[in-house]
C-alpha cells in the first residue's frame, strides 16, 4: 500500500494541494487525471519520494517501481544493465562486487563484505537477473540483438520502452507510471499488455491518453469496481 497523510503543497500562493489523506491498495488500479497544472506531476513525485511534502507523509513500500521520464539519463549504458537497475539493491551490490574483484590485492575485510555481497545478490535473484530482464524487454518488443547495446544508440520509442522494463524489474511492490503512453503504442485492443499486470501492489497510471485508463485495468476490476477506484 501507499499511504498519504495530510499532504499539503504550495508555490508561492498557489496552494496544490491541503491536508490530502488517500491510499492506494494492492492489487488495484488507478488513474491520475485533472486538467494541466492542476498538479498532477507535483502529486506524483510525492508518492515516487522525488519530491517532499511541505507538510505530511507519504509511506510507500521499500521496492518501489517507477517509469522514469528523462530518457538520456542511461545512455551509456547498456541495455539490459539499465532494466537490472531497476532494482537499487541488486544493483549497488553488483557494482560493489565488481570492484572489490577488480582490486589487485584483496583484505580480509574485503573478502567479508565480498561474502555479504553474495548474500544480497542471491535474495535479489541477481544469478538469474539478466535473462530475468531479457524476458521482459521480449515481452515489451527489444530483440534480444539490442540487449547489449548501449542505451544511447537506441530511438525514443524503444528507450521508453526499456524504462517501463527497468520499473517492473525486481518484482516492485508498487508501480508508478507517469504518462506510460509516449513512445509505447499500445494498439487498439481494450486488453492491457502483460506487463502492466505482474505487480500485485497498487498500479498508479498518470495517463497521456484515455486508452491507457482502459489498458491498466484487469477486466474482472474494470467490471466490478472501476466506479470505486478511479
Amino acid at each position: 500500500m501507499i499511504s498519504v497523510t495530510g499532504v499539503s503543497m504550495r508555490y508561492g500562493s498557489k496552494v496544490l494541494f491541503e491536508d490530502v489523506a488517500t491510499a492506494f491498495s494492492s492489487g488495484r488500479r488507478y488513474g491520475l487525471t485533472g486538467p494541466n497544472g492542476a498538479g498532477k506531476s507535483t502529486f506524483m513525485k510525492l508518492l515516487t519520494g522525488e519530491l517532499q511534502p511541505q507538510r505530511g507523509a507519504v509511506v510507500r513500500p521499500d521496492k518501489l517501481g517507477v517509469l522514469r521520464q528523462d530518457q538520456f539519463a542511461f545512455d551509456r549504458f547498456r541495455v539490459i544493465d539499465t532494466v537490472i537497475m531497476g532494482n537499487s539493491r541488486l544493483w549497488a551490490a553488483l557494482e560493489e562486487r565488481e570492484a572489490l574483484y577488480a582490486k589487485a590485492d584483496m583484505t580480509h575485510d574485503d573478502g567479508m563484505r565480498l561474502g555479504e555481497l553474495e548474500g544480497i545478490v542471491g535474495e535479489e535473484d541477481g544469478y538469474t537477473a539478466e535473462s530475468d530482464a531479457a524476458i521482459l524487454l521480449q515481452g515489451l518488443d527489444i530483440p534480444d540483438a539490442v540487449h547489449d547495446r548501449k542505451m544511447g544508440e537506441l530511438q525514443g520509442g524503444q528507450k521508453v520502452r526499456v524504462l517501463l522494463a527497468q520499473a517492473l524489474f525486481g518484482h516492485p511492490q508498487a508501480l508508478l507510471l507517469d504518462e506510460p503512453t509516449n513512445h509505447l503504442e499500445f494498439g487498439s485492443s481494450d486488453t492491457p499488455p502483460e506487463t502492466l499486470r505482474l505487480s500485485d501492489g497498487p498500479l498508479l497510471v498518470r495517463p497521456h491518453d484515455r486508452h491507457v485508463l482502459n489498458c491498466s485495468w484487469t477486466r474482472a476490476s474494470y467490471n466490478e469496481n472501476a466506479r470505486n477506484s478511479w
